[in-house]
């Protein structure tokens, strides 16, 4: 909780002169009867009404130390802000096909390249980070953001089967997801701008090639990492045979030599992911780029919060006027 006008709370210092002027002078004040002797009054016990006589002051006391807490607007608000931190602009570029299905990497590669995706994120949190994915096609799922966790929500809830039910083409464009990714850093101040590019084929659909996608990524200076997800000979995969979902052997064929171009042409580096510890390897080069300043922008939405201080505070000091003129009641 935040106050907006905290030069208000100066007010309860009124407290101390109203606190000397009750111990000294009120209590001076109070109503007495002159008697010859008292002795008799000593063995009278005291009313439940005589020892709460000093409840309405007390009561208007805690009605102005609200009033006071309400004229300072108590604001809550959500975690957000502004600030400045260090980072790298990085999109990640996924292949999603169906071939992404099959089961050499477990329990197959596109949930294990979701899986180490989501590890990396986890532990970049002041990059800038964005997600594109593609098949035949290709489309930004997530722009560059620093609020990790949509990102990685969004990066949970890919499948590889927009392409079977017709949603993209099948197939593996590979410059176009390639030319997507490059699309989102193109205005990119930061200094050190990365693309991981991760696939399982070689480019068999797309209007734009891989190495005229690698061009453009040397022209923005964007470093390229490309990882090739497979093992080297056949892989399972689920086919329908007959009606029956069965594991099929399918040879995998990895276009290694255009993917280690493109790495080479934008001074990134190529990977060959046969398991889930060789898909990690490129946390460490990554670690080792170039960091940057950047400022991150939040939204900052604020509540005001004065609501429970002015209940309370009415409250008190109704209780306060109904105390003194019934129950409470004293002469002057």
């Amino acid at each position: 909780m935040e106050f907006v006008n905290k030069e208000y709370f100066l007010l309860l210092l009124l407290l101390l002169p109203y606190a000397f002027w009750y111990l000294k002078t009120r209590r001076k004040a109070e109503p007495s009867l002159t008697i010859s002797d008292t002795s008799v009054y000593n063995n009278v016990p005291k009313t439940m009404r005589s020892r709460l006589l000093w409840l309405p002051d007390l009561l208007r006391v805690v009605a102005f130390v609200a009033l006071v807490f309400v004229l300072a607007r108590p604001q809550t608000h959500l975690s957000w802000g502004k600030r400045t931190v260090e980072g790298i602009d990085i999109m990640l570029a996924i292949d999603v096909s169906t071939s992404m299905l099959a089961k050499d990497l477990a329990p197959n590669r596109i949930e294990a390249a979701k899986s180490v995706a989501t590890e990396f994120i986890s532990g970049r949190e002041d990059d800038n980070i964005g997600l594109t994915i593609f098949a035949g096609e290709a489309f930004t799922q997530c722009p560059m953001t620093t609020d990790h966790a949509t990102l990685i929500n969004l990066l949970a809830h890919i499948r590889t089967d927009i392409a079977a039910r017709g949603l993209i083409e099948d197939g593996t464009a590979v410059g176009m997801g390639l030319a997507n990714a490059l699309s989102r850093l193109e205005a990119s101040k930061a200094k050190s701008k990365v693309v991981i590019l991760l696939t399982d084929g070689s480019n068999n659909r797309g209007d734009i090639s891989p190495l005229t996608a690698a061009d453009i990524a040397q022209s923005f200076g964007v470093r390229v990492y490309t990882i090739g997800v497979g093992t080297n000979d056949v892989a399972a995969y689920p086919m329908n045979v007959g009606g029956v979902i069965q594991d099929v052997k399918i040879p995998v064929e990895i276009d290694e030599a255009t993917l280690k171009k493109i790495a080479a042409a934008t001074d990134g580096q190529y990977y060959r992911a046969t398991n889930t510890r060789e898909l990690k390897q490129i946390y460490s080069d990554i670690d080792k780029l170039e960091k940057t300043k950047m400022e991150a922008k939040q939204y900052r939405k604020y509540h005001e919060a004065y609501l429970p201080f002015a209940v309370l505070a009415f409250v008190c000091l109704l209780a306060s006027i109904v105390l003194r003129t019934t129950k409470l009641h004293r002469l002057p």
